[in-house]
């Protein structure tokens, strides 16, 4: 189902209802009139944008990342980035404070990768300058700290605009305790309308990166129904409680209701060694892969220019191997098929990925591969693609 502004979201009647565990009161000592209410009075003032001044020109930045109608990474891949940016260099994310004592604020790196210069504004109208801490690419996550010093050494107006002297921030739950079906809060500044909350479910828990069409990220998404638009990126996805459980990240261009947020459990893995100052290290194959299903069997088995059958209907199925890297360097081609890695079952290429992303850096895999002769044309036909050379 489409998701709906929350001011729509009382059609849902007591669905909406607080949860025992998230009830907040009103000032005037009302008790909130659903769990949306209650997340966005308690979050809410957490949440910022991120305005950036670009190092070099919008078209070039990192792909994926411009404005509609350019939907598609290298001209194939159905997924958007989030973000907003415009021809005159400037950009606009969202993010979260993650450490209020730090000054550390979360965010995607595609909002703020190549910036110049980092504004982060809070909903009370307060403004500061960031400083990117940390960026891992891979995982697509970024740390912004903020500058809460005036120039004269002294933090008076962060403290005019604080009450207490300290900055809101969230509370972060559990993503793997999500469920198919449970309800999110997706929070950010789509198109600049700041603070905008929107409703949906957990449409699934695992979402390969491939599968999403951005093979290059380390990371299995979190899917799910809440209306996402440029400018969300980095901002955080809520359960029921109002606890951040992910990072939303990418939507699919072709269609509504589709969109991708990074669990926090797994962010919290890259945003730790960020804060003190390391740069996250990722296991890597060198290979692009599809998962082999039992029609794509068939169709290899039925061309006249196969030479020989191929017995498998599952595994990975090898389409692109990197020169000089570890799969290249240990003999792995084009066409292998990839049953087994560490004597664990590959079913599908996603499974492939996460046994990889849990291996150690270094960490010598053996992989039990099933070898296919082939001519150029089978990739034509199978694939829809030229053969690799």
């Amino acid at each position: 189902a489409t998701s709906s502004p929350i001011s729509s979201a009382s059609s849902l009647g007591e669905l909406l209802e607080v949860p025992p565990s998230s009830q907040h009161t009103h000032n005037r000592g009302k008790k909130s009139r659903n769990f949306v209410q209650a997340a966005a009075k308690r979050v809410g003032p957490a949440v910022v944008r991120l305005d950036t001044e670009l190092n070099s020109p919008a078209q070039d930045r990192n792909r994926g990342a411009g404005n509609p109608p350019a939907f598609f990474s290298r001209g194939i891949q159905p997924w958007q980035y989030h973000a907003s940016f415009d021809p005159d260099n400037r950009g606009q994310g969202s993010g979260f404070v993650w450490d209020a004592r730090k000054g550390l604020v979360v965010t995607n790196n595609h909002v703020v990768a190549g910036a110049s210069r980092v504004r982060v504004s809070f909903t009370n109208g307060a403004r500061y300058d960031g400083t990117i801490v940390g960026a891992d690419e891979a995982a697509d996550l970024a740390l912004v700290r903020i500058t809460l010093e005036d120039s004269d050494g002294s933090a008076q107006r962060f403290k005019e605009d604080f009450v207490g002297a300290r900055l809101p921030s969230v509370k972060l739950g559990d993503s793997n305790s999500l469920g198919v079906g449970d309800w999110v809060i997706a929070v950010g500044n789509p198109f600049g309308l700041d603070n905008t909350f929107t409703l949906g479910i957990i449409s699934n828990l695992r979402r390969s990166s491939a599968e999403v069409g951005i093979p290059d990220k380390r990371v299995e998404f979190l899917q799910t129904d809440c209306a996402i638009n440029p400018g969300n990126s980095g901002g955080p996805l809520l359960n029921a409680a109002g606890e951040v459980v992910g990072i939303n990240t990418a939507i699919h261009a072709d269609a509504e209701g589709i969109g991708f947020a990074i669990p926090i459990n797994r962010a919290l893995r890259v945003l730790n060694d960020l804060s003190e100052g390391r740069q996250p290290t990722h296991a890597w194959l060198g290979i692009q892969m599809v998962t082999l299903t039992p029609a794509m069997s068939r169709e290899f088995n039925s061309l006249a220019n196969a030479s020989g059958v191929l017995p498998l209907t599952y595994g990975a199925l090898v389409v692109s191997v990197a020169p000089n890297g570890p799969a290249a360097r240990a003999g792995v081609r084009i066409g292998d098929v990839i049953a087994y890695a560490d004597g664990a079952p590959v079913p599908t290429m996603a499974r492939l990925q996460e046994l990889v992303e849990e291996a150690p850096v270094g960490h010598p895999m053996r992989l039990t591969i099933f070898r296919y002769q082939f001519k150029p044309a089978l990739w034509q036909r199978i694939l829809g693609k030229p053969a690799i050379p």
